[in-house]
């Protein structure tokens, strides 16, 4: 079945709705993959005998990979069938994970994450590119937001899970879940998804490729722009990243609890986010990430500077942590769509993407950075992690301004993704 247009082939209602929960589930295992890297430190660190900032080193090299393939996928994805580029990414990045389970140490599974973030890092730009193609301009939307369920999906069921098997069955289990769930996935996008090679017809010249690709990095606006993504993600994950080995090292929480802790936060964001949406359609953008940047502050403190406590608190005060952090990205998010031209939009997008896994790989590995474990086995250097993220949060706050400059010169015009 060909389906060269969303305009000239659509699909039947029931089988698009399907096709948008197999790209969820797809960016499901993506952003699972990511994240379950995180809450695992404190066995990472135990079974291979590692300091945190060797942990937040093979945190930073899949960002870091994920950025790098990122951006070039902005050179390539245009020249392949959706579905075939989607399903030969996805068989990659299946393989990498079962790379990762099966690391026999731990410069194998850095270099395994390095792997897992060239593969992964490219199919968040496909799976935009299939929902360009499939879906009508007016529908879009919603079913953009059918796809970024998984971002909750993974914080709410599939951290936890991952973060309770590894408590109880080892290091490696999340990644033999992922390796099954990944399996399951590829198979029924094999069956399910139509073939989409219409944009074949109207891809740009391989000798235009490059230009047009550096011509995006000498619009100002376009720069100002990319600063304030990398600035975000580094910000965040100046935090992140240790959030577990912290809990369990210095505040006394184990490894299995970490999994209510990390429940909590996602139940929040799975309400906050679409509030925030509407919030940040209702009075601009640019001042609901000014509010919740600088409300995002106080959290990020006290999670880096946190006194001993009860679990409860702990899992009660995670909610509002999980809430900020995520809630600044949604309003940067819709602001990114504004700032190119509309035809350069799916490029911008795709580089804006890669910026951003940069920043976050920037974020954890200068974070690792400025902690050590003491003698006591306490992990110290945190509440300077803290401090950093704050004075970078006040400077987003300050350059978001230059980001609406070059916003509003650019018109806001819904544009299909090639």
């Amino acid at each position: 079945m060909q389906a060269n247009s969303p305009l000239t082939l659509p699909l039947p209602e029931a089988r698009e709705r399907i096709v948008l929960w197999l790209l969820a589930l797809t960016q499901f295992t993506v952003i699972m993959d990511f994240m379950v890297m995180m809450p695992l430190a404190p066995q990472l660190m135990r079974a291979f005998s590692i300091e945190p900032a060797a942990v937040s080193g093979a945190v930073s090299a899949y960002a870091w990979c994920a950025g790098l393939s990122g951006l070039l996928a902005s050179m390539y994805i245009d020249r392949f069938d959706r579905k075939r580029l989607l399903l030969a990414m996805f068989a990659l990045f299946t393989l990498s994970n079962l790379a990762c389970a099966v690391a026999p140490n731990f410069h194998v599974l850095v270099l395994s994450r390095a792997f897992a973030g060239l593969t992964g890092g490219v199919l968040a730009s496909i799976i935009m590119a299939i929902i360009g193609d499939l879906i009508p301009v007016h529908r879009r939307g919603a079913a953009t937001g059918i796809v970024m369920t998984s971002f909750s999906l993974a914080a709410v069921a599939g951290v936890p899970t991952g973060v309770m098997l590894a408590a109880h069955y080892g290091w490696a289990s999340p990644f033999y879940l992922l390796v099954v769930f990944s399996l399951l996935i590829w198979f029924a996008a094999w069956r399910v998804l139509p073939s989409l090679n219409g944009h074949l017809t109207r891809r740009v010249p391989l000798s235009e490729v490059l230009p047009n690709l550096v011509g995006l990095y000498r619009v100002p606006g376009h720069l100002k722009a990319f600063l304030l993504s990398g600035i975000n993600m580094m910000t965040g994950m100046l935090v992140i990243p240790f959030i577990s080995p912290v809990l369990v090292s210095n505040i006394g929480v184990q490894p299995a609890e970490i999994t209510f802790v990390y429940l909590a936060g996602g139940v929040a964001t799975l309400f906050s986010a679409r509030m925030i949406g509407k919030w940040s359609d209702r009075v601009g953008a640019h001042r609901v990430y000014r509010y919740i940047a600088l409300f995002s502050i106080l959290p990020m403190m006290f999670m880096t500077h946190m006194p001993v406590m009860p679990l409860v608190a702990v899992i009660l005060f995670f909610p509002f942590f999980m809430t900020a952090i995520s809630g600044r990205n949604i309003p940067m998010q819709a602001l990114m769509t504004t700032v190119p031209d509309p035809a350069k939009r799916g490029a911008f997008l795709s580089s804006n993407s890669a910026i951003q896994q940069v920043g976050s790989g920037v974020g954890a590995l200068l974070g690792g950075l400025t902690l050590h474990t003491d003698a006591a086995g306490h992990i110290v250097g945190y509440g300077l992690n803290g401090w950093i993220a704050a004075g970078l949060t006040l400077f987003s706050v300050l350059w978001i301004g230059q980001v609406g400059a070059a916003a509003k010169a650019a018109p806001v015009v819904e544009a299909k993704v090639a």
